[in-house]
């Protein structure tokens, strides 16, 4: 496979120039103009941010880019799908409200604000995997899939269990519903917090298998792992977060699975990918706030190939020096470091970026090989 290539800018913009003037024409440059969006559903995948965090992208970002596919004749929308954990993303009506606290509005953003997979993240489509080793069908959020273009602008940063977050993750964990959540992040199947059960049985009318029952009119949930096929869709059903799925993967298989899911969603339609490599804090925007950044801003950078894009954000990041005091370099100086010669894997040891990479590459996504060119003010 011959070299993707990567388009960069930096973050300079003197006077008569801004950044979001300087997104717009990296967009351009990288050849966003050679989509036919005339009268599209486009949708751009990012994240609102958890509210108390303040190292999400602004909406400002999410404007620029909907301006320029605006102006190409397409009909935008900003989407992301429900989390699988508690917080104040785990249902559209929350995640509307956080969007909102946000900043994300139709006035501010230039377009509609749409959750990928409905009120209850059950919302979804089962979308083949096309050399899936993990996965043979994703569960990606249905208004994700209805677009006829798809379009990801990711915040760069950290992350605890696959080392960062770019492009591969805001696609591949973002556009999974709360059931396809549960399946990048877990094996097997659910169990029930019975003190948290309030016996509304919605989860078992949302069982297609009959595999949920309740001990008379006062009994709590309990699955038959015999009946259960580890959909999770008792998961999204449940108000109450009293169902759980307590196997793990392996950070390694989180990537693969996560990789697999990024293909799911880009196979067979045209994409294009943005990732800014700003704020780059040591932990998801997840979170309901937000660490000093491990690096200094880098730039903003675009590609037709999601995988060559998050390898030269990743590449760029390896070449900046550690802020002073962040996490990172506290760790660094912690008594017995082991240095693993990666930022990533110096903040969170347990890590495995490079899998999730490796895999998507292996499974014909994209190419790690990239030419970056650099876009000048």
């Amino acid at each position: 496979m011959e070299k993707a290539k990567v388009y960069f800018t930096d973050l300079r913009a003197l006077p008569g120039n801004n950044l979001l003037l300087k997104l717009q024409k990296l967009m351009r440059a990288a050849g966003v103009e050679s989509i036919d969006f005339e009268q599209k559903y486009v949708a751009v995948k990012m994240h609102f941010g958890e509210p108390g965090n303040l190292a999400f992208l602004r909406p400002n970002y999410a404007r620029a880019v909907a301006d320029v596919i605006k102006e190409l004749g397409g009909r935008p929308f900003l989407t992301d799908c429900n989390t699988l954990y508690p917080g104040l993303r785990k249902n559209a009506l929350d995640h509307l409200d956080a969007a909102a606290e946000n900043g994300f509005n139709p006035t501010t953003t230039g377009c509609q604000v749409i959750i990928g997979d409905g009120l209850k993240g059950t919302d979804d489509v089962a979308v083949s995997v096309i050399g899936g080793e993990y996965v043979k069908e994703a569960k990606i959020g249905r208004a994700v899939m209805d677009a006829d273009i798809f379009v990801s602008l990711s915040h760069f940063k950290g992350h605890e269990s696959t080392g960062f977050g770019g492009a591969l993750k805001n696609i591949g964990m973002g556009c999974g519903s709360r059931a396809g959540k549960m399946e990048q992040h877990a094996g097997g199947k659910p169990e029930v917090r019975t003190e948290r059960c309030r016996k509304c049985r919605a989860c078992a009318r949302s069982c297609g298998q009959d595999a949920i029952a309740f001990d008379g009119n006062e009994g709590t949930a309990r699955i038959n792992h015999d009946r259960c096929v580890g959909c999770g869709r008792c998961i999204g059903a449940c108000n109450f977060d009293a169902i759980f799925n307590p196997n793990d993967s392996t950070n390694v298989e989180l990537c693969c699975k996560m990789a697999e899911y990024a293909k799911a969603v880009v196979d067979g339609r045209p994409q294009f990918h943005i990732s800014l490599v700003i704020d780059v804090s040591p932990l998801c925007d997840c979170y309901s706030g937000n660490d000093l950044p491990i690096l200094p801003d880098v730039g903003m950078f675009a590609s037709f190939d999601a995988v060559a894009l998050d390898q030269a954000c990743a590449d760029a990041c390896q070449r900046q020096a550690v802020i002073p005091g962040s996490v990172l370099d506290e760790h660094m100086h912690a008594q017995g470091f082991c240095d693993h010669h990666d930022h990533f894997k110096n903040t969170e040891p347990n890590s495995e970026w490079e899998a999730c990479l490796a895999h998507a590459e292996k499974i014909g996504m994209g190419t790690r090989q990239y030419e970056l060119i650099t876009v000048k003010s």
